[in-house]
């Protein structure tokens, strides 16, 4: 269950500030990278063309699958709202719920594939030294091994179908929503 939280919260962190906080760091065991890359120096400025389409940024795919989450299952205002004044039996039964949705929605738009398709708790080849592809726990030696005992799979997106961004804003996760009667 710890896993399933942190990896929500390091979701929630890239998304919205692009980096993961200091506390995720530690228990993912990774240290942060040294000085970021400079910024180019700017170009001269031409006479003004056509509006130019709006650049495409990193963040832009995390933003389009949350508003996918939220479109189909409501996943942000769950995790917007405060739950502590309901009973773990009420919260239990909205994210019984919640999961299913979420689950569909996700398969509909990312094909998930194990990295490694093995059983956990068995031995198992690193396909990969790549820390990208494999993360090595427990007591590693300098020089990683061929393989240990599998904890995790892993995922990795196998195939992406997310919808067409032409037309609206990529930040906008769901529009305000105005009832008028």
């Amino acid at each position: 269950m710890n896993r399933i939280f942190l990896a929500i919260r390091s979701f929630f962190n890239l998304l919205f500030t692009g980096t993961l906080s200091d506390g995720a760091l530690n228990e993912l065991r990774l240290t942060r990278r040294g000085a970021a890359v400079p910024k180019p120096a700017a170009a001269p400025k031409a006479a003004p063309a056509a509006a130019p389409a709006p650049a495409v940024r990193a963040s832009d795919g995390a933003v389009q699958l949350l508003a996918v989450l939220q479109r189909d299952a409501r996943l942000v205002d769950f995790l917007m709202e405060d739950i502590a004044g309901y009973s773990d039996e009420q919260v239990g039964t909205a994210v019984r719920e919640l999961h299913d949705q979420c689950r569909d929605s996700l398969g509909r738009s990312i094909k998930l594939e194990p990295v490694i398709d093995g059983v956990e708790g068995t031995f198992a080849k690193a396909p990969s030294a790549d820390p990208s592809v494999v993360k090595f726990i427990g007591n590693v030696p300098a020089k990683p091994p061929a393989g240990g005992t599998l904890r995790h799979k892993g995922w990795r997106a196998g195939k992406v179908d997310l919808p067409a961004l032409a037309g609206r804003d990529a930040a906008v996760i769901a529009p305000a929503e105005i009832e008028i009667e």
